[in-house]
């Protein structure tokens, strides 16, 4: 029996395949999303589904120095780690709260798309927990999810799933403070209009932000002399003054 097996890429005549496609001749294509929508999907984009995805892919390249993600792998990479660990680093950073809510959004919208947003704002507010892909530390409208609600209206995107996710919104805004549509919660229902599986979620942010994360290494690499570190005027410490000798 043999170890693994994939319905994905494969070699044969000398030449390499992705879902029966030839990767020489997908190369002559302009078009790098194309041939992701392709991996992910195992099916070739429509030409409004692919300027979906690159609208997405596009917007989320990068959001400034300051996200976790970035913060990470320029200080790994300043601490003398190579360019591969300061990005990996930068991918680990990724998480519930940062970049990491693309999949439960879209779980959660899939499970819920049937009930009114009322009710499901409730059940999530008795549960004590949070509705993945709304609220935005910086923005109280997220002007990525308004860039590409835009596109996803001119491009035949605004289907059930947005809908969805907007009326969410809206019933968050009645019953606590401001919480945004934001960019992991545009995505996933997005994603789901394009009929993506929600395990692919994590993965799309990951494709996009990471030459974003790439860029920031390369500057630190630049700009910047190792080794990054906190000055005691950064550092606020609350904890126990110094102790007398026993």
């Amino acid at each position: 029996m043999k170890s693994y097996r994939t319905s994905i890429s494969t070699h044969k005549d000398g030449k390499p395949y992705v879902y029966g496609y030839d990767l020489t001749k997908l190369a002559l294509s302009p078009s790098f999303t194309r041939t992701i929508y392709l991996i992910l999907q195992g099916k070739l984009p429509d030409k409004n589904s692919e300027r979906m995805l690159d609208a997405i892919l596009t917007i989320s390249i990068d959001h400034g120095i300051a996200p976790s993600s970035v913060v990470s792998a320029r200080n790994v990479y300043s601490g003398g780690s190579p360019v591969q660990a300061a990005v990996a680093a930068g991918i680990l950073a990724f998480g519930e709260f940062h970049g990491g809510a693309v999949e439960k959004a879209m779980e959660n919208f899939k499970t819920y798309i049937m009930q009114k947003p009322n009710i499901v704002v409730s059940e999530f507010k008795k549960r004590g927990e949070r509705l993945s892909g709304f609220g935005h530390r910086v923005y109280s409208a997220d002007p990525r999810t308004l860039a590409l609600i835009e596109i996803a209206k001119s491009l035949g995107f605004f289907g059930k799933y947005v809908k969805f996710a907007k009326a969410l919104e809206k019933e968050l805004s009645l019953s606590a403070k401001m919480l945004p549509l934001n960019i992991d919660g545009i995505i996933a229902a997005l994603l789901l209009e394009m009929e993506f599986n929600p395990k692919v979620g994590k993965g799309i942010f990951i494709i996009a932000r990471t030459p974003g994360i790439v860029a920031h290494v390369v500057e630190e690499a630049i700009r910047e002399k190792p080794v990054r570190r906190l000055t005691d005027e950064e550092i606020d410490y609350d904890g126990p003054r110094p102790r007398g000798d026993k």
